[in-house]
Protein backbone atom coordinates (compact mmCIF):
# COMPACT_ATOMS: atom_id res chain seq x y z
CA UNK A 1 0.00 0.00 0.00
CA UNK A 2 2.72 2.79 0.96
CA UNK A 3 4.30 2.36 -2.61
CA UNK A 4 1.32 3.26 -4.58
CA UNK A 5 0.93 6.45 -2.28
CA UNK A 6 4.19 7.53 -3.76
CA UNK A 7 3.00 6.57 -6.98
CA UNK A 8 -0.29 8.62 -6.50
CA UNK A 9 0.90 11.46 -4.99
CA UNK A 10 3.83 11.63 -8.17
CA UNK A 11 1.28 10.95 -10.43
CA UNK A 12 -1.29 13.43 -9.52
CA UNK A 13 0.41 16.33 -8.33
CA UNK A 14 2.77 18.96 -10.61
CA UNK A 15 6.05 19.16 -9.57
CA UNK A 16 5.74 22.49 -8.31
CA UNK A 17 2.94 20.81 -5.68
CA UNK A 18 4.78 17.52 -5.46
CA UNK A 19 7.04 18.46 -2.21
CA UNK A 20 3.71 20.01 -0.51
CA UNK A 21 1.89 16.15 -0.67
CA UNK A 22 4.99 14.64 0.72
CA UNK A 23 4.82 17.61 3.65
CA UNK A 24 1.50 16.29 3.96
CA UNK A 25 2.34 13.00 3.75
CA UNK A 26 4.36 13.83 6.52
CA UNK A 27 1.54 15.17 8.64
CA UNK A 28 -0.02 11.83 7.81
CA UNK A 29 3.14 9.79 9.31
CA UNK A 30 3.25 12.19 12.83
CA UNK A 31 -0.58 11.34 13.41
CA UNK A 32 -0.20 7.68 12.84
CA UNK A 33 3.19 7.43 15.07
CA UNK A 34 1.13 9.50 17.56
CA UNK A 35 -2.12 7.13 17.34
CA UNK A 36 -0.17 3.92 17.06
CA UNK A 37 2.18 3.32 20.69
CA UNK A 38 -1.22 5.51 22.39
CA UNK A 39 -4.19 2.72 20.71
CA UNK A 40 -2.07 -0.30 20.90
CA UNK A 41 -1.08 -0.10 24.56
CA UNK A 42 -4.77 0.48 24.90
CA UNK A 43 -6.33 -2.70 23.18
CA UNK A 44 -3.30 -4.43 24.77
CA UNK A 45 -4.99 -2.99 28.67
CA UNK A 46 -8.27 -3.94 27.74
CA UNK A 47 -7.84 -6.99 26.74
CA UNK A 48 -10.71 -7.51 24.36
CA UNK A 49 -12.66 -10.72 24.39
CA UNK A 50 -9.61 -11.90 25.92
CA UNK A 51 -7.39 -11.79 22.96
CA UNK A 52 -4.61 -9.92 25.01
CA UNK A 53 -2.48 -8.40 22.56
CA UNK A 54 -3.79 -10.22 19.86
CA UNK A 55 -6.27 -7.49 19.79
CA UNK A 56 -4.09 -5.24 17.85
CA UNK A 57 -4.11 -7.35 14.77
CA UNK A 58 -7.66 -6.44 14.25
CA UNK A 59 -7.31 -2.84 14.24
CA UNK A 60 -6.16 -3.42 10.44
CA UNK A 61 -9.70 -4.44 9.56
CA UNK A 62 -11.53 -1.15 10.52
CA UNK A 63 -8.60 0.71 8.82
CA UNK A 64 -8.96 -1.29 5.95
CA UNK A 65 -12.27 -1.11 4.93
CA UNK A 66 -12.67 2.62 5.76
CA UNK A 67 -9.54 2.55 2.92
CA UNK A 68 -11.62 0.95 0.38
CA UNK A 69 -15.08 3.11 0.75
CA UNK A 70 -12.37 6.59 0.40
CA UNK A 71 -10.25 5.32 -1.77
CA UNK A 72 -13.66 4.32 -4.11
CA UNK A 73 -14.80 7.83 -3.35
CA UNK A 74 -11.65 10.20 -3.25
CA UNK A 75 -8.74 8.48 -5.59
CA UNK A 76 -8.42 9.44 -9.22
CA UNK A 77 -8.19 6.58 -11.45
CA UNK A 78 -5.16 6.96 -13.69
CA UNK A 79 -2.92 4.21 -15.95
CA UNK A 80 0.01 3.82 -17.65
CA UNK A 81 0.96 4.32 -21.34
CA UNK A 82 1.42 0.53 -21.76
CA UNK A 83 0.72 -2.49 -19.88
CA UNK A 84 2.88 -3.57 -17.78
CA UNK A 85 3.33 -8.05 -18.00
CA UNK A 86 3.51 -9.29 -14.62
CA UNK A 87 6.52 -11.44 -13.41
CA UNK A 88 5.03 -14.03 -11.72
CA UNK A 89 8.56 -16.37 -11.24
CA UNK A 90 10.40 -13.13 -10.33
CA UNK A 91 8.26 -11.63 -8.17
CA UNK A 92 8.02 -15.37 -6.47
CA UNK A 93 12.11 -15.58 -6.23
CA UNK A 94 12.22 -11.87 -4.70
CA UNK A 95 9.48 -13.04 -2.23
CA UNK A 96 12.10 -15.62 -1.52
CA UNK A 97 15.14 -13.36 -1.38
CA UNK A 98 13.64 -11.35 1.31
CA UNK A 99 12.47 -14.63 3.80
CA UNK A 100 16.05 -16.13 3.26
CA UNK A 101 17.48 -12.67 4.19
CA UNK A 102 14.72 -11.41 7.54
CA UNK A 103 13.91 -15.14 8.66
CA UNK A 104 17.37 -15.62 10.57
CA UNK A 105 17.99 -12.42 11.44
CA UNK A 106 14.63 -11.95 13.48
CA UNK A 107 14.62 -15.51 14.68
CA UNK A 108 18.73 -15.73 14.63
CA UNK A 109 18.84 -15.31 18.37
CA UNK A 110 16.07 -17.80 19.34
CA UNK A 111 17.35 -20.75 17.49
CA UNK A 112 20.57 -19.72 18.98
CA UNK A 113 22.78 -18.71 15.99
CA UNK A 114 23.10 -21.51 14.37
CA UNK A 115 25.15 -22.66 11.50
CA UNK A 116 22.15 -23.30 9.30
CA UNK A 117 20.62 -20.45 9.99
CA UNK A 118 24.02 -18.24 8.67
CA UNK A 119 23.21 -20.87 5.98
CA UNK A 120 20.26 -19.67 4.90
CA UNK A 121 21.04 -16.01 5.12
CA UNK A 122 24.46 -16.78 2.55
CA UNK A 123 21.99 -18.25 0.17
CA UNK A 124 19.93 -15.27 -0.51
CA UNK A 125 21.74 -14.53 -3.34
CA UNK A 126 20.80 -11.62 -5.27
CA UNK A 127 17.70 -11.99 -7.57
CA UNK A 128 17.16 -10.14 -11.22
CA UNK A 129 14.06 -11.15 -12.69
CA UNK A 130 14.31 -11.62 -16.66
CA UNK A 131 11.65 -11.67 -18.90
CA UNK A 132 8.00 -9.66 -18.71
CA UNK A 133 8.77 -7.10 -16.54
CA UNK A 134 11.59 -6.58 -14.48
CA UNK A 135 10.50 -5.87 -10.74
CA UNK A 136 13.60 -3.26 -10.42
CA UNK A 137 14.66 -1.41 -13.47
CA UNK A 138 18.34 -1.34 -13.03
CA UNK A 139 18.50 2.06 -14.35
CA UNK A 140 16.99 3.44 -11.36
CA UNK A 141 20.32 2.27 -9.07
CA UNK A 142 22.36 4.25 -11.46
CA UNK A 143 20.51 7.50 -10.15
CA UNK A 144 22.69 9.03 -7.79
CA UNK A 145 20.13 10.42 -4.94
CA UNK A 146 18.19 6.68 -5.36
CA UNK A 147 21.23 4.74 -4.80
CA UNK A 148 22.72 7.19 -2.18
CA UNK A 149 19.34 7.38 -0.07
CA UNK A 150 18.74 3.60 -0.03
CA UNK A 151 21.62 3.55 1.34
CA UNK A 152 20.92 6.12 3.89
CA UNK A 153 17.35 4.44 4.43
CA UNK A 154 18.93 1.12 5.70
CA UNK A 155 20.74 2.66 8.05
CA UNK A 156 18.18 5.12 9.46
CA UNK A 157 15.24 2.40 9.39
CA UNK A 158 17.73 -0.02 11.23
CA UNK A 159 19.04 2.38 14.01
CA UNK A 160 15.25 4.30 14.33
CA UNK A 161 13.41 1.08 14.29
CA UNK A 162 15.51 -0.96 16.67
CA UNK A 163 16.08 2.12 19.02
CA UNK A 164 12.08 2.20 19.79
CA UNK A 165 11.72 -1.60 19.80
CA UNK A 166 14.58 -1.80 22.65
CA UNK A 167 13.41 1.31 24.83
CA UNK A 168 9.79 -0.34 24.38
CA UNK A 169 11.38 -2.84 26.10
CA UNK A 170 13.63 -0.96 28.24
CA UNK A 171 10.72 1.34 29.45
CA UNK A 172 8.23 -2.17 30.40
CA UNK A 173 10.86 -4.71 31.64
CA UNK A 174 12.98 -2.15 33.08
CA UNK A 175 11.13 0.44 34.83
CA UNK A 176 7.88 -1.41 35.40
CA UNK A 177 5.74 0.87 32.65
CA UNK A 178 2.88 -0.79 31.10
CA UNK A 179 2.15 -0.83 27.19
CA UNK A 180 -0.03 2.38 27.67
CA UNK A 181 2.46 4.39 29.62
CA UNK A 182 5.19 3.12 27.36
CA UNK A 183 2.50 4.75 24.63
CA UNK A 184 2.66 8.09 26.59
CA UNK A 185 6.22 7.90 26.77
CA UNK A 186 6.67 7.81 22.91
CA UNK A 187 4.13 10.48 22.52
CA UNK A 188 6.10 13.53 22.46
CA UNK A 189 7.88 11.91 20.05
CA UNK A 190 5.34 11.89 17.28
CA UNK A 191 4.04 15.52 19.02
CA UNK A 192 7.48 17.11 18.05
CA UNK A 193 7.24 15.45 14.37
CA UNK A 194 3.31 16.81 13.71
CA UNK A 195 4.58 20.23 15.15
CA UNK A 196 7.36 20.50 12.47
CA UNK A 197 5.60 18.71 9.78
CA UNK A 198 4.46 22.46 8.24
CA UNK A 199 8.25 23.20 8.02
CA UNK A 200 8.54 20.15 5.90
CA UNK A 201 5.59 21.35 4.07
CA UNK A 202 6.90 24.76 2.82
CA UNK A 203 10.78 24.01 2.14
CA UNK A 204 10.59 20.46 1.43
CA UNK A 205 11.27 21.27 -2.28
CA UNK A 206 14.28 23.81 -1.70
CA UNK A 207 16.13 22.17 1.06
CA UNK A 208 15.45 18.96 1.07
CA UNK A 209 18.47 17.42 1.66
CA UNK A 210 19.65 20.36 4.45
CA UNK A 211 16.28 18.99 6.16
CA UNK A 212 17.76 15.39 6.28
CA UNK A 213 21.41 16.39 7.37
CA UNK A 214 20.35 18.98 10.32
CA UNK A 215 17.10 16.23 11.48
CA UNK A 216 19.61 13.47 11.52
CA UNK A 217 21.65 15.83 13.73
CA UNK A 218 18.38 17.10 16.23
CA UNK A 219 17.91 12.68 16.46
CA UNK A 220 21.34 12.36 17.78
CA UNK A 221 21.51 14.87 19.69
CA UNK A 222 18.16 14.09 21.48
CA UNK A 223 19.68 9.94 21.68
CA UNK A 224 22.78 11.54 23.28
CA UNK A 225 20.91 13.03 25.93
CA UNK A 226 19.18 9.86 26.37
CA UNK A 227 22.27 7.97 26.93
CA UNK A 228 22.53 9.92 29.78
CA UNK A 229 19.49 9.41 31.13
CA UNK A 230 18.58 5.85 30.96
CA UNK A 231 21.54 4.49 32.77
CA UNK A 232 22.66 1.71 35.06
CA UNK A 233 20.09 1.95 38.09
CA UNK A 234 18.57 5.25 37.12
CA UNK A 235 14.99 5.52 37.27
CA UNK A 236 13.74 8.21 34.76
CA UNK A 237 10.63 10.08 35.29
CA UNK A 238 8.04 10.59 32.70
CA UNK A 239 9.72 14.40 31.95
CA UNK A 240 13.56 13.06 31.46
CA UNK A 241 12.42 10.78 29.40
CA UNK A 242 10.13 13.01 27.13
CA UNK A 243 11.95 16.16 26.65
CA UNK A 244 14.82 14.37 24.47
CA UNK A 245 12.52 12.28 22.83
CA UNK A 246 9.99 15.42 21.81
CA UNK A 247 13.52 17.34 20.65
CA UNK A 248 14.43 13.80 18.59
CA UNK A 249 10.43 14.03 16.92
CA UNK A 250 11.55 18.04 15.81
CA UNK A 251 13.58 16.25 13.33
CA UNK A 252 12.47 15.71 9.41
CA UNK A 253 14.73 12.81 8.47
CA UNK A 254 12.07 10.18 7.33
CA UNK A 255 9.92 12.52 5.10
CA UNK A 256 12.71 14.24 4.11
CA UNK A 257 14.33 11.14 3.00
CA UNK A 258 11.57 9.92 1.26
CA UNK A 259 11.06 12.97 -0.55
CA UNK A 260 15.58 13.18 -2.14
CA UNK A 261 15.07 9.60 -2.82
CA UNK A 262 11.67 9.91 -4.90
CA UNK A 263 12.74 13.45 -6.17
CA UNK A 264 15.53 11.88 -8.70
CA UNK A 265 12.97 8.99 -9.65
CA UNK A 266 10.60 9.69 -13.31
CA UNK A 267 7.28 9.94 -12.46
CA UNK A 268 6.31 6.87 -14.18
CA UNK A 269 8.77 4.65 -11.87
CA UNK A 270 7.70 6.13 -8.77
CA UNK A 271 5.60 3.13 -7.67
CA UNK A 272 8.63 0.39 -8.29
CA UNK A 273 11.09 3.17 -6.11
CA UNK A 274 8.41 3.55 -3.74
CA UNK A 275 8.66 -0.92 -3.20
CA UNK A 276 11.95 -0.60 -2.98
CA UNK A 277 12.40 2.13 -0.45
CA UNK A 278 9.22 0.33 1.49
CA UNK A 279 11.56 -2.91 1.23
CA UNK A 280 14.46 -1.38 2.30
CA UNK A 281 12.36 -0.16 5.45
CA UNK A 282 11.71 -3.42 6.36
CA UNK A 283 15.62 -4.85 5.53
CA UNK A 284 16.91 -2.24 7.68
CA UNK A 285 14.55 -3.13 10.91
CA UNK A 286 15.53 -6.04 10.19
CA UNK A 287 19.24 -5.41 10.65
CA UNK A 288 18.62 -3.17 13.10
CA UNK A 289 16.75 -5.80 15.08
CA UNK A 290 19.36 -8.44 14.80
CA UNK A 291 22.56 -6.15 16.04
CA UNK A 292 21.00 -4.30 18.59
CA UNK A 293 18.75 -6.51 19.43
CA UNK A 294 21.67 -9.18 20.15
CA UNK A 295 23.85 -7.17 22.02
CA UNK A 296 20.81 -5.70 24.41
CA UNK A 297 19.88 -9.39 25.40
CA UNK A 298 23.52 -10.43 25.76
CA UNK A 299 24.06 -7.51 28.47
CA UNK A 300 20.38 -8.25 30.05
CA UNK A 301 21.51 -11.44 30.20
CA UNK A 302 25.17 -10.49 31.82
CA UNK A 303 23.60 -8.25 34.35
CA UNK A 304 21.25 -11.38 35.56
CA UNK A 305 23.84 -13.62 36.30
CA UNK A 306 24.70 -14.76 39.93
CA UNK A 307 27.19 -11.60 41.59
CA UNK A 308 25.66 -8.71 39.13
CA UNK A 309 23.62 -7.62 42.00
CA UNK A 310 20.53 -5.56 41.05
CA UNK A 311 22.77 -2.40 39.80
CA UNK A 312 23.41 -5.00 37.15
CA UNK A 313 20.03 -5.39 35.75
CA UNK A 314 18.06 -3.08 33.67
CA UNK A 315 16.23 -1.23 35.80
Amino acid sequence: MVPQVFGIIRSVFAPAARARAFGAYEAVLGLASVAGPLLGGLLVEADLFGLGWRAIFWVNVPVGLGGLVLGARVLPESSAPRRARLDLPGAALAATLAVLVLLPLVQGRDWGWPWWGFAVLASAVPVAARGGQPLLDQALLRVRAVAAGLAVATLFFGAIGSFFLMLSLYLQWGTGRSAWQTGLVVLPYAVGSILTSGVGVRYAARAGRAMLVSGALVLAVAQAHLLLIVREGAAPSYLELAAPLFVGGLGLTAPSLVNVVLAGVPAKDAGTAGGVLTTVDQLGNALGVAALGTVFFAELETGARPGRGAAGRVR
